[in-house]
């Protein structure tokens, strides 16, 4: 009873502490070009009440699945398309799935409750998980609901009983996973966790063909069924689209086989632990789960060779990985807390204390560190600066108490709050922390439109950002050279680039041409010109 009470306040916990990080300063982060695109959808599916063949700008969009966007659509109809913290919900929902589902996954596969919870603390607070359980694209949709998959699959592997019901609930989040992006984590996180189980686990396949045959079926019944209406219903805009995303795997942002080898660093706060975890040779004779250990280095490293013979690479891909590293750093931790206090060598204590040493000097720098960023404006900030400055300080004297009394708990947990602290204290305060003085919002061209009583048309590719802040579609004139397809109306909007400054000449021979606004959606000084564009009135003679 006392270790089920114990259970349970460690996940009130976890459900607090990934509450802090997902839900503080939700809307005060802009929104990016990935986003963009799901929240135009989403807009999309509800204002023309299409909900299968997805559009971006009234056109169709066909290169990712429409789970998530369906999700975000349903959101923004209970919170109002205007509101960001109810667009983000359904992102951070994922997460919460994510993580409690890695929690019990890590209890399923023998770890006692306090191990689990250190896990998935470590889950949460690594870079990428907690960025993107903020940022609603794709991501976090596919992983989570796979994860759930490997949750059922796991229990498939290892148990006699309900062996239907184990393989019809893995095949059906399986199917949910391509549903929210196609194959990526199947091949990203499934692949590598079943060759990792059959590696370590000895594991003889032959006994669960029919399970796993269910489980195959399942899921590729559900998730490729969009695919197969979309291709039914618009096959020559589908084998377009589809042809173009195929030959950006081999086309597109090619990196190097190795770039993905500095995987660990997209753990943030994790990284030099990270290393040491997955140093095999040096933990094998220092952790009690040897063969959950060995799974878990090997489900990491297997993720990242998998996602390195793909020549299309990005960062962000990365974050499927995270979920076998914190399994992985979980065993090193679990080992610092029971001999950390005990007959630790010399060597390992100065490398130990380096590494949780590094985040306690971020605790002590961290008010002159922001009274650098932000001495325009320290005042303004004042109330939030001293309190987080005091909450600070005090985790960092825990911390520095913890090497002297060698109990690596009151090293581990002060840890986590701090980057905790840090991220409650400086979203609110990012927003004047790269801010672009001449940002001008396309929402302000809208209003524009409204005034003239007018539709608005675009030359060229406009930036999702645009679209999205500037509330519906825009109409885009086709053209050839530096001739346009021009509207029927007298008068009318148009959005244009400067790269577009000879179109606009040959229109003034019959238009007369007003520059009414300069859409400037660069929210930082980073000035990228396909986040500007100009907003003229036309009027024809």
């Amino acid at each position: 009873m006392e270790l089920k009470l114990k259970s349970i306040r460690r996940e009130i916990i976890l459900f607090v502490m990934a509450g802090l990080l997902l839900f503080t300063g939700l809307d005060k982060i802009e929104v990016n070009i990935m986003e963009a695109r799901n929240f135009i959808s989403a807009r999309e599916m509800v204002v023309n009440n299409e909900f299968l063949l997805t559009t971006l700008n009234n056109e169709p969009r066909y290169q990712k699945p429409p789970l998530p966007t369906w999700l975000t659509a349903l959101s923004g109809s209970l919170f109002g398309f205007d509101s960001l913290y109810g667009m983000r919900l359904p992102v951070v929902a994922m997460t919460f799935l994510l993580l409690f589902v890695f929690y019990y996954f890590s209890k399923l596969i023998g770890l006692n409750s306090e191990h689990s919870f250190n896990n998935s603390l470590i889950l949460i607070t690594s870079f990428y998980i907690f960025f993107g359980g903020r940022d609603n694209q794709w991501d976090m949709y596919t992983h989570s609901f796979m994860m759930v998959c490997l949750f059922f699959i796991w229990k498939l592997f290892n148990e006699d009983s309900h062996q239907v019901r184990n393989s019809v609930l893995s095949g059906i989040f399986l199917g949910l996973s391509f549903l929210s992006k196609g194959p990526v984590s199947l091949y990203a996180l499934m692949l590598p966790f079943i060759v990792s189980y059959a590696i370590v686990y000895h594991f003889s396949f032959r006994k669960k063909v029919l399970p796993l045959l269910n489980v195959f079926v399942a899921g590729l019944a559900i998730g490729l069924s969009w695919y197969i209406y979309v291709f039914i219903k618009d096959p020559v805009n589908f084998r377009i689209i589809t042809g173009r995303e195929t030959s950006n795997w081999t086309n597109y942002e090619l990196k190097s086989f190795y770039y993905y080898w500095n995987f660990f660093i997209q753990s943030g706060l994790w990284t030099i632990p990270s290393v040491t975890a997955l140093i095999y040779p040096y933990l094998k004779n220092r952790v009690k789960n040897i063969k959950e250990y060995r799974f878990a280095v090997l489900w990491t490293l297997l993720s990242v060779l998998f996602l390195s013979c793909v020549p299309e690479k990005k960062a962000r891909y990365l974050l499927p990985v995270l979920i076998p590293l914190a399994l992985t750093l979980g065993f090193y931790i679990e080992y610092l807390i029971k001999e950390f206090s005990k007959s630790m060598g010399r060597k390992e204590t100065i490398w130990t204390i380096f590494n949780f040493g590094i985040i306690t000097l971020v605790g002590l720098l961290y008010p002159f560190i922001l009274f650098y960023l932000f001495r325009d404006r320290i005042k303004d900030y004042l109330l939030l600066l001293i309190p987080s400055t005091l909450i600070m300080y005090f985790l960092s004297y825990l911390i520095i108490k913890g090497f002297m009394e060698r109990n690596f708990r009151k090293i581990f947990y002060p840890s986590v709050s701090i980057f905790i602290t840090i991220v409650i204290s400086i979203i609110p305060m990012r927003s004047h922390l790269f801010t672009n003085a001449g940002f001008a919002p396309a929402r302000k061209a809208q209003s524009i439109e409204k005034q003239y009583n007018i539709k608005t048309y675009g030359i060229s590719e406009i930036a999702p950002e645009i679209i999205w802040n500037f509330g519906k579609p825009v109409i885009m004139l086709q053209k050839k050279d530096d001739h346009l397809a021009l509207p029927p109306e007298k008068i009318f909007g148009l959005v244009a680039a400067k790269g577009d400054s000879a179109i606009i000449r040959n229109l003034s021979v019959n238009f007369n041409i007003e520059k009414k606004y300069l859409i400037d959606m660069n929210y930082d000084r980073k000035d990228k010109d396909r986040l500007k564009k100009d907003y003229y009135i036309l009027t024809r003679y």
